[in-house]
């Protein structure tokens, strides 16, 4: 099915909700936000399907810590240009969506058990802007990020995702930002999809329709794939929170399910009220 169908689906099956339906992008190189392509077409689709969000709370490949789970509570969340030697067009972009920090001072204690903390110095970092320039252009929707602890195993991010779930009937969008499929090491320019990226891809994709959650948390018996599907595994830890904020009362779909660059799963995926 293509992403054109795949979209035409998901807001045919959206019927209207209090509870806010859950979204994980994979975003890619970042100059997808200033590219036409395939990937930056689907999210302004998918802006214009999904529900308008009383706030976002993102989950971000590209905001790390160690030891503890950060929560922005800014007022103005900066715009952050994490990457190097790209054109000066891309660093000349920003996203002037204001904070929420009533909200994020709540999250911190919702993920009290997490070892959360309030931070104003972030923002919003590429993981974020880039696909949110294309989701909510008019940057009208008040946005504020959570980072992941680095130090904890996968299966820690599902109890984010859980503990962050009841946000979705207060109407936030939950949304997470990385990368399926995400070693840069093994990139072919223009070339055809490495093999192991495939087999990753699938793997995540079957187990996370059969709701197999524990089977993508489970690094002995993800073994060697999952060493190379992520080098490190910051961009697979975004997935990973939507799955655990999900319940048996959604609904699935997916879309932009293509391999970039021969190592960069670009798959999307949407949780929604059925």
């Amino acid at each position: 099915m293509s992403t054109a169908q795949q979209l035409k689906k998901l807001r045919d099956s959206l019927t209207p909700s209090d509870r806010m339906p859950l979204v994980f992008l994979g975003h890619g190189s970042p100059m997808n936000a200033i590219e036409d392509s395939e990937y930056s077409r689907a999210w302004s689709e998918l802006g214009r399907t999904l529900p308008h969000p009383k706030a976002i709370l993102v989950v971000s490949a590209h905001w790390m810590t160690r030891g503890t789970t950060l929560v922005d509570v800014s007022a103005a969340p900066r715009t952050i240009h994490d990457f190097y030697g790209f054109p000066a067009e891309l660093y000349n972009q920003q996203y002037p969506a204001a904070g929420n920090p009533d909200l994020a001072r709540e999250v911190v204690t919702l993920l009290a058990s997490h070892h959360a903390e309030g931070d104003d110095t972030w923002g919003l970092d590429h993981g974020a802007w880039t696909v949110l320039k294309f989701l909510y252009p008019g940057a009208d929707v008040p946005v504020f990020q959570v980072s992941i602890d680095m130090t904890r195993d996968l299966d820690y991010q599902l109890e984010v995702g859980k503990a962050l779930s009841d946000l979705r009937d207060r109407g936030v969008l939950i949304l997470g930002s990385g990368n399926v499929v995400h070693n840069l090491r093994a990139m072919r320019m223009g070339g055809r999809p490495q093999d192991f990226a495939l087999e990753f891809d699938k793997l995540f994709a079957d187990k996370l329709t059969d709701r197999n959650f524990n089977a993508l948390s489970d690094t002995k018996r993800l073994g060697t794939l999952l060493r190379m599907a992520h080098p490190s595994v910051d961009h697979y830890l975004p997935a990973l929170t939507i799955a655990g904020a999900s319940d048996e009362r959604d609904d699935l779909t997916f879309m932009t399910d293509s391999i970039d660059l021969g190592s960069v799963s670009m798959r999307s995926f949407v949780f929604h009220q059925a």
